[in-house]
């Protein structure tokens, strides 16, 4: 199987198949409206308005699987991300990205790129911190660990990058603009 073989729901319900972006480079990530992390919308946002013109496509997957931060229907999602951060970048139905339930594309993601840190710093502290008291093991399955957990995909449709939450947005900026 390739990334081209997944097909994805929209926010507004419509079928969004994956092959439609062959050829393009891909940033696949998974968002939350009420998390420390949030904020990134703006930066993705920079990178969609940079980009895509030249062949970048961002796929915004919300999770409510993470302390329960993305509370809102679909439609409220869409209407928080475009009023407070303008985005407009395509958005998928709120689903989940851990566990029986999760959507196969992230199940197909992770086997490609697994978790390898939170990288150092205070955010990448104080997350490793966290996560300990919910799941001892973290660091050796590659789950999501987080909202805001993002993949970046090539033109030839290989998962080449997982950026953490805590991964500063001028290395994600970095690899996308070296795809481009």
């Amino acid at each position: 199987m390739s990334i081209y073989d997944y097909t994805l729901i929209s926010g507004d319900g419509s079928e969004v198949a994956l092959d439609q972006y062959r050829g393009k480079v891909l940033l696949v990530v998974n968002t939350a409206t009420g998390c420390g992390f949030t904020p990134q919308y703006e930066q993705l946002e920079q990178l969609y308005e940079q980009y895509h013109d030249a062949g970048l496509e961002i796929i915004d997957v919300p999770c409510n699987q993470f302390a329960g931060q993305t509370p809102g229907t679909d439609e409220e999602i869409r209407q928080f991300c475009t009023l407070k951060y303008n985005t407009r970048f395509p958005q998928m139905k709120k689903s989940d990205v851990n566990g029986e339930n999760a959507l196969p594309l992230f199940t197909y993601l992770k086997s490609k790129k697994g978790f390898e840190g939170f990288g150092k710093g205070p955010k990448a502290l104080a997350m490793s911190a966290m996560l300990k008291t919910i799941d001892k093991n973290y660091k050796t399955n590659p789950d999501i660990k987080w909202n805001f957990t993002k993949f970046v995909v090539d033109r030839q449709g290989e998962v080449v990058a997982r950026f953490e939450p805590t991964a500063d947005m001028k290395e994600l900026a970095a690899c996308v603009a070296g795809l481009i």
